[in-house]
């Protein structure tokens, strides 16, 4: 089998919270499976001033703590588009929220053997309710 036959996973509609439950401009931890095995993983959730909901890891890479929803939400400008970000409570790191890309290093290194980037999950929000994309396998 090659990489191209590997069966795509599956990824399951989870529901975490209401959207009245997020703060704007706030983070929060939620926990989702990851994987057929049922590994779950934690996720920060910030809810923007338009209401929109996006979700990356909560893992810190520069400070290999899980604390980036307790994060500062701002937005910095990238390639002539405003776009939402999130900053390390730690070191200050700036990552962009869309796409976890880090769009500051703020002069350190990730911890060894970490990407600089933090991984993003797809969210949408169904009759008030915040539902993130889990990859198939047990839920909580």
């Amino acid at each position: 089998m090659t990489a191209l036959d590997a069966p795509t996973p599956q990824r399951t509609w989870l529901t975490v919270c209401r959207l009245d439950d997020l703060a704007r401009e706030r983070g929060v931890a939620a926990l989702v499976p990851d994987g057929p095995d049922g590994r779950l993983e934690q996720v920060a959730l910030f809810r923007l001033v338009d209401d929109r909901v996006l979700a990356v890891q909560q893992h810190d890479p520069f400070s290999d703590a899980h604390v980036l929803a307790r994060g500062i939400v701002g937005s910095r400008s990238v390639d002539g588009d405003e776009v939402p970000t999130v900053a390390s409570p730690m070191y200050k790191q700036v990552f962009d929220l869309r796409t976890g890309a880090c769009l500051d290093p703020a002069g350190k290194q990730p911890v060894p053997g970490l990407a600089a980037d933090l991984r993003t999950w797809p969210v949408r929000v169904v009759g008030g309710a915040v539902q993130v994309a889990a990859l198939a396998g047990r839920t909580p």
